[in-house]
């Protein structure tokens, strides 16, 4: 579990620190260019759907871990939206708590 809390820290880090420079560099007009590059049919397109498939995936993914309460639709929305940088700060969060694996992936069921 060490090695995987490390990955998520290192994630997070590399993350953040490019994220900032690319606003630096081009502002916050993400969507625009995200459903822009979808828009023209081409591979940075394709990556761009298929990435949203992977966000929508853990949206789900994190309501259905929560059994679909309030909190866990509002999660959903922020792991939509935040994409790896929210699930690095929710993974590490559940780590944080002592929490093994089994209850990472699903939660409190039994």
């Amino acid at each position: 579990m060490a090695l995987f809390r490390f990955y998520l820290l290192a994630m997070l880090i590399i993350l953040s620190g490019y994220t900032l420079v690319v606003i630096a560099d081009y502002g916050i007009n993400l969507f625009a260019v995200f459903f822009g590059d979808m828009a023209a049919v081409a591979w940075p397109g394709q990556f761009n759907l298929d990435f949203m498939m992977m966000l929508s995936f853990s949206a789900l993914w994190v309501a259905w871990r929560h059994a679909f309460s309030t909190k866990g639709l509002g999660l959903a929305v922020l792991a939509f939206f935040g994409g790896a940088l929210f699930l690095t700060l929710y993974l590490s969060l559940l780590c944080a708590k002592g929490a093994d694996a089994r209850t990472i992936l699903i939660g409190d069921r039994a």
